[in-house]
């Protein structure tokens, strides 16, 4: 009991610190001349949808969500109509790589539940996913390259992805700050003086 316990409470210690370096790290990356900028900005960012209250957590991963787009607007420099072809597809994109993210999230808070006990299997599930998801990523990222160039100069699809390549290195830094590194069970077992 009180390890699950210990395990729930670092799995809720992820999440909250997932969700702050989210709003963090898009925090820092906005440049301070992009703040007094008044070029395109993005479409105000909707409620978060369904019939209840939203949580804490999802509000601030929607507004995570927002900020990073209107880091996107405020670095763009887009004219009105690249824009009006950009945020759709853009929203889009966002779309798939939110659900990459939301699967990453899962990855993180299962091997914090585990970490300090991993079997070799379960060292090799964990390393896998971390390369399917990174896989993931990186297929949509290939996958809107074209989408974009149909839309926008090459400049701009360049910079597009400098943006949002920066503000996902951001998080993922603040996220590997945070997660322990795996530890066998057998090392466990020793530490604890149980063999």
């Amino acid at each position: 009991m009180k390890g699950e316990s210990l395990a729930a409470m670092k799995s809720a210690k992820i999440s909250a610190a997932i969700a702050a370096a989210l709003v963090c790290g898009l925090v820092l990356a906005v440049p301070a001349h992009a703040q007094e900028q008044s070029g395109s900005q993005p479409p105000p960012a909707g409620a978060v949808p369904g019939n209840h209250a939203p949580s804490q957590k999802q509000l601030d991963i929607a507004a995570a969500r927002a900020e990073r787009k209107a880091i996107v607007g405020q670095n763009m420099d887009f004219t009105a109509e690249q824009a009006k072809a950009f945020w759709p597809l853009y929203d889009k994109y966002e779309a798939r790589m939110d659900k990459i993210e939301d699967r990453h999230i899962r990855e993180i808070k299962d091997f914090a539940r585990h970490y300090a006990t991993l079997t070799e299997g379960d060292a090799a599930k964990k390393l896998d996913e971390t390369m399917a998801i990174a896989e993931a990523r990186l297929n949509v990222q290939k996958e809107y390259i074209p989408k974009f160039r149909a839309v926008l100069p090459q400049v701009k699809v360049t910079r597009f992805f400098q943006i949002d390549n920066k503000l996902r290195a951001l998080v993922q830094c603040q996220i590997a700050q945070m997660v322990p590194l795996a530890q066998s069970a057998a090392l466990a077992d020793h530490a604890a003086g149980n063999l």
